[in-house]
């Protein structure tokens, strides 16, 4: 069985950075860390806390979530990263089409899970509402009326 590389955090951190086009030295600066700290981070040396991952998230514009996964800190809850990943290793996207993608995923699964919620409150009406629609789409009896059609006169 063929083995997968994963590659490790700061292999992933080095990865995003070069996909943003950002330097080393420029994601030191935008996440508010030192460059030598930074260096050692993408070479292995130095294991991050969850505030400099998330310093780190920001200054490249990418969900703190997926570098917390990377490290071990939060478990993978399955698509959501496997999504989330898909789009932030998108090469043909920049990074703003990147955050906007993200935006509006994450809406989804907001709307997705208050409409979840409100399903389970409804389903004591859900019966009523099926039998009402059924009711109202029986044909009703038909009328007939008569037109009746006036002429007009011309002046």
């Amino acid at each position: 069985m063929a083995s997968l590389k994963v590659p490790s955090l700061g292999d992933y951190i080095r990865e995003q950075r070069e996909h943003a086009q950002v330097s080393l030295r420029q994601l030191a600066k935008n996440a508010g860390v030192s460059n030598p700290y930074l260096s050692q981070i993408e070479r292995g040396l130095k294991k991050p806390s969850a505030e400099i991952l998330a310093q780190i998230a920001k200054g490249l514009r990418i969900s703190a979530e997926t570098l917390y996964v990377r490290a071990g800190i939060l478990e993978d809850r399955g698509t959501t990263s496997d999504v989330v990943g898909a789009v932030l290793a998108d090469a043909a996207i920049d990074d703003r089409q990147k955050r906007v993608l993200l935006d509006i995923y994450e809406s989804f699964r907001s709307e997705h899970q208050s409409a979840t919620g409100r399903r389970t409150a409804k389903k004591a009406t859900t019966k009523k509402s099926v039998a009402k629609a059924a009711a109202s789409k029986r044909p009703a009896a038909k009328k007939t009326t008569k037109k009746t059609t006036t002429k007009r006169s011309s002046s």
